[in-house]
C-alpha cells in the first residue's frame, strides 16, 4: 500500500487517519521524550527533532499567526508542535528586542523621529548581539532558524543590514517575494554576505510571460523558496517536475495541499493535508531519494476548526510528512 501511494505522489487520507488520530490525541499530552519527533537530553531536557529519513521538515512561523503573545508564544508553539527547524517571520522581532516603537496614530513629525530612532538603533553596537542571543534562545529550545522572512527596506544599506541580522540568527538567507526588484537588488547583497536571497512564489508561475530563469540569473545567490501548493494551484503542473529541473536553485519549499488550477469543481483551494491534489508524497520522496539539501516547511493555510489549534494542525501535518518519509 505504501509503495503504491508513493508512486501516485499522494498519501491517501484514509491511510493517514490512523496516524493522525494518534497525533491528535498526543497533542493533548505535554511534550515529552516519548514523542517520536523528540530527543531527550541529560537532565530531562527534551528538544524536538523533525528530520525524518534525511529530510528536514519544519514550518514557516506564519502558520501560528492566529496565536497572540508575540515571539515567546511562537517559540513555544514551535516546540509544542515538535519542530526543530523554522522559517522565522520577522514581524514583531525588533519590538521584542527593544527597538523604538511607533505610535500608530502619530503625526508626521513623530513618524519622522521614529524612523530616525529606529535607524540609529539598528546601527548601535550590540544590536546584532541581541539577534545572536535570540538565536541561542531558539537553539537551546531545539529550534534552528534556517531562513528569516524580513527585510529592513530595499536600499542597499537596509538590505545589507537584513542579511547581517539573518546571519546572526543562524539563517542561510532572507526570504522575500519572487519578483524582478527583489531578485535584482537582493541577490548581489546576499552574495556579498555569503548568504542567499530566498525568493517565494505565490501565483507568478501562472502569469503569462513569467521568466524565472531571468530572475535567477541576476545573481548566483538568488534561490527559490518554492511553494508547491501555489505552483499547482496557479499552473496545474506537477511541482515535482519543476523541482527536478531547478533543485540546485531551491533552498526550501513550502508544503501545503491545494486543489489544482485544472480542478473542475474548485480551483486553487487550500485543503487539509491528504484531501487536495498536491503531490506531497512524490515531492518529499524525490528530495529524500536524491538527498537534495532542501528545507521542507509546512505552511498552514487551511482553516483551523474551532475544536483544534494551529499547533495541533501543524503537528498533524508534520506527522503526515513523517509517514511519507519513514
Amino acid at each position: 500500500m505504501k509503495n503504491k501511494e508513493i508512486f501516485t505522489g499522494k498519501l491517501s487520507r484514509r491511510s493517514f487517519l490512523g496516524a493522525a488520530a494518534v497525533v491528535t490525541a498526543a497533542s493533548a499530552i505535554p511534550f515529552s521524550a516519548s514523542s517520536r519527533n523528540a530527543v531527550a537530553l541529560a537532565g530531562g531536557t527534551v528538544i524536538p527533532d523533525s528530520k525524518f529519513g534525511g529530510v528536514q521538515i519544519g514550518a514557516i512561523t506564519y502558520s501560528f499567526r492566529d496565536m497572540p503573545g508575540g515571539l515567546e508564544t511562537v517559540l513555544k508553539a514551535c516546540v509544542d508542535a515538535g519542530l526543530s527547524s523554522v522559517e522565522l517571520m520577522g514581524t514583531g522581532v525588533e519590538d521584542y528586542l527593544g527597538a523604538p516603537r511607533q505610535v500608530s496614530d502619530a503625526g508626521k513629525k513623530a513618524r519622522d523621529q521614529y524612523n530616525r530612532d529606529l535607524k540609529e538603533w539598528r546601527k548601535v553596537d550590540g544590536t546584532l548581539d541581541k539577534y545572536a542571543r535570540l538565536r541561542k534562545k531558539f537553539n537551546d529550545a531545539g529550534v534552528k532558524i534556517h531562513i528569516y522572512k524580513w527585510v529592513a527596506g530595499n536600499s542597499e544599506e537596509e538590505l545589507d543590514y537584513s542579511f547581517k541580522v539573518a546571519k546572526a540568527l543562524g539563517a542561510i538567507g532572507v526570504s522575500a517575494e519572487l519578483n524582478d526588484e527583489n531578485a535584482r537588488l537582493m541577490g548581489p547583497v546576499a552574495a556579498r554576505n555569503g548568504m542567499y536571497a530566498v525568493l517565494h512564489n505565490h501565483y507568478q508561475f501562472g502569469e503569462a510571460g513569467f521568466d524565472v530563469d531571468r530572475l535567477l540569473a541576476y545573481s548566483p545567490a538568488n534561490m527559490l523558496n518554492f511553494d508547491i501548493g501555489h505552483y499547482l494551484g496557479s499552473t496545474g503542473l506537477n511541482p515535482a517536475d519543476f523541482i527536478r529541473k531547478y533543485h540546485n536553485r531551491i533552498a526550501s519549499i513550502h508544503v501545503k495541499d491545494k486543489t489544482s488550477a485544472n480542478n473542475a469543481v474548485q480551483k486553487n483551494t487550500n485543503q487539509v493535508f491528504g484531501q487536495g491534489e498536491t503531490p506531497i508524497a512524490e515531492v518529499l520522496r524525490l528530495i529524500q531519494k536524491e538527498k537534495w539539501p532542501v528545507y521542507c516547511d509546512i505552511e498552514l493555510e487551511y482553516p483551523v476548526a474551532p475544536w483544534s489549534t494551529s499547533v495541533k494542525e501543524v503537528k498533524t501535518c508534520m506527522e503526515y510528512c513523517r509517514q511519507i518519509l519513514i
